[in-house]
């Protein structure tokens, strides 16, 4: 995995920081945030960012202002898409159109904030569906109603949700095993670096038929 180039954004929230993993004549640049109880460091960002700059894509790792500053708690969703929208200029300065992601609560601000930026679609990556345990208090509206062309990859354990708690349409991809963060027990059927291969072919395939 080639070092990624670091770029500190300024916004309202404190600085960002944008960790870049370019491709030469980007076809896109899919732009992903990370969890409320983790950093880019996620392996499914790494995955992405590893594989997906040899298929003509760049990646762009968000850290959000509160991880920047150190702290261990996420602020509401609303500082959250505050300062997305705030780095957003940085993420469209190289030209390259932006398909807008994330995992888990990033997942969710690039669900709420896509269509209003300009996006071209979204990847949601461990969408957190409902609270583990609390089926009734689901957040589909705000999956639904991202108004773009959008990928879901879940993890089949997931407890924030099972790609069959789905609303009709959603149509997951399910990592076989996978928990919210994709890992997979050591007992499964499958490997570590097969479950993150479901993840990173399926984005893989699906960005390569958006239209450019």
């Amino acid at each position: 995995m080639a070092e990624a180039t670091v770029e500190t954004v300024p916004t309202p929230a404190g600085d960002a920081r944008i960790h870049w993993y370019s491709a030469p004549r980007a076809r896109f640049t899919l732009a992903l945030g990370h969890g409320a109880g983790g950093g880019v460091e996620a392996r499914d960002l790494r995955a992405l960012a590893a594989s997906l700059p040899g298929r003509g894509v760049s990646v762009a790792l968000v850290e959000q202002p509160w991880r920047v500053a150190g702290k261990k708690v996420a602020p509401a969703p609303k500082a959250l898409d505050a300062a997305w929208v705030a780095l957003w200029p940085a993420l469209v300065a190289p030209g390259a159109a932006v398909v807008a992601g994330g995992r888990s609560a990033g997942a969710r601000v690039a669900c709420r904030t896509g269509a209003e930026l300009g996006a071209v679609a979204v990847l949601a990556l461990s969408f957190p569906l409902h609270p583990p345990g609390k089926p009734e208090r689901s957040r589909a509206e705000e999956l639904t109603g991202a108004g773009l062309p959008t990928l879901v990859v879940q993890g089949a354990r997931d407890p924030f949700g099972r790609p069959e708690e789905f609303p009709p349409g959603t149509e997951p991809v399910a990592v076989p095993f996978g928990d919210h963060g994709f890992a997979v027990p050591k007992k499964a059927d499958v490997t570590q670096e097969d479950a993150l291969a479901v993840i990173t072919d399926a984005v893989g395939g699906w960005l390569d038929g958006l239209p450019r």
